[in-house]
């Protein structure tokens, strides 16, 4: 394992808490970002930064993709299929982003042409909870592919579901963010209508944790929505996509039928968004439930 080498693609959040962890358990880690806020706060944590793709690839069997969307999903596949007849290709490649299910299922048939594996696997949990090692990872590959490399998955996401073969993965995530998504509005919600009844924040968290209205975004956000301190954990712009992700998933883009729950979600995520939030906490979904009157204002810093 003190060999190994990842090249971490993307390292926002989700990909520099992923190089942290890879690091720490003693893979010889370099990272890749076109933004230079991301690749100065990958070097503040110890992460070499390679000059280039190809520079990154030609050093490291394993590619390990974080990036935003299938767009960009799909640049970096296509790349590294490209490479599929130059020294110095990965073995394998591992995709942390959510993205839809047809856009993995398309890489996975892609690198399989040029044998090289592939593994997807999207977590559920912020960035404190990856680099903790408790997010949940969903896992989407072949039998074969993860008995391969299940320790590089351990080490990666000590807490991981193998839930079907390449795209299984993505439409867990999906599913799962739905649900994630609409308990952090269902609570910004009940902590807003407890306020203007008069009750205390952190002592209605307390009655919700004694309550069958508790949910673990109690625990895991809670706190910060009372202090309205949204620092950035997990982008609640990202969550935007990711849902929009879900109601195209369901049929119909953003009016996709069946989802009224999401669909009121998007909007709210929307307001949030148009507050100038997109970039901070998913916590912030709390303010597009307030007014601009409160009395407290957010915290982001």
């Amino acid at each position: 394992m003190s060999e190994t080498r990842i090249g971490v693609i993307g390292l926002g959040h989700v990909g520099r808490a992923l190089a942290e962890r890879a690091s720490a358990a003693g893979f010889i880690v370099q990272g890749l970002d076109v933004s230079p806020a991301a690749v100065a706060a990958a070097r503040a944590s110890g992460i070499a930064v390679a000059p280039d793709l190809a520079s990154l690839l030609k050093t490291c069997p394993i590619a390990l993709v974080c990036v935003f969307d299938d767009g960009q999903f799909k640049d970096v596949v296509g790349t590294i299929a490209a490479r599929a007849v130059c020294a110095g290709r990965p073995e394998l490649v591992i995709n942390a982003a959510t993205c839809s299910p047809a856009a993995v299922e398309s890489a996975a048939a892609e690198l399989r042409r040029q044998e090289i594996a592939f593994i997807e696997l999207p977590l559920s949990g912020s960035s404190v909870q990856i680099r903790l090692g408790e997010a949940l990872g969903l896992v989407g590959a072949d039998d074969a592919v993860l008995a391969h490399y299940v320790e590089v998955i351990t080490v990666l996401s000590p807490q991981h579901f193998h839930v079907g073969p390449p795209g299984a993965g993505a439409r867990a995530k999906l599913a799962s963010n739905l649900v994630l998504g609409l308990n952090r509005a269902a609570l910004a919600e009940g902590i807003v209508f407890a306020e203007r009844l008069g009750l205390d924040g952190h002592r209605f968290l307390e009655l919700l944790r004694r309550s069958p209205a508790y949910s673990r975004a109690v625990d895991t956000v809670g706190a910060r929505m009372v202090a309205r301190d949204f620092a950035t954990r997990s982008r609640l712009a990202q969550h935007r996509k990711d849902l929009a992700l879900i109601l195209a998933q369901a049929g119909g883009g953003n009016a996709g039928p069946g989802l009224p729950l999401a669909r009121a979600h998007l909007d709210l995520l929307d307001r949030a968004i148009a507050l100038g939030l997109g970039d901070c906490d998913n916590a912030a979904v709390i303010a597009a439930l307030t007014t601009t009157t409160d009395a407290d204002s957010p915290r982001i810093d």
